[in-house]
């Protein structure tokens, strides 16, 4: 690996931490549905509490949960604004 990277320095940051790794993994996981408790155990924590550190929820999955709690008032369909001729009109012509 050390070989490697020294062949390759552009590729990996100075700055990049093994933690860096360990967290993108935690999300990646997160992200494909697979619950803390699992993720604690692929990364050897002891504690879910330790794992939370690594797997803090992103904007997707935020949006996902409100979807869940209020799926009517959040819907990912076309703005109302967006169907507004006269408005989009408006608007066009400001950056005219």
């Amino acid at each position: 690996m050390q070989i490697w990277l020294e062949r390759n320095p552009d590729i990996i940051p100075k700055s990049v931490h093994p933690h860096t790794f360990r967290h993108s993994r935690a999300m990646a996981l997160l992200q494909a549905g697979v619950e803390l408790i699992y993720i604690r155990d692929f990364l050897g924590h002891y504690s879910v509490t330790t794992t939370e550190v690594y797997a803090r929820a992103n904007n997707e999955l935020t949006r996902k949960a409100l979807l869940k709690v209020s799926p009517l008032e959040n819907s990912i369909d076309t703005p109302v604004w967006q169907e507004d001729k006269n408005l989009l009109e408006y608007l066009k012509n400001l950056s005219e």
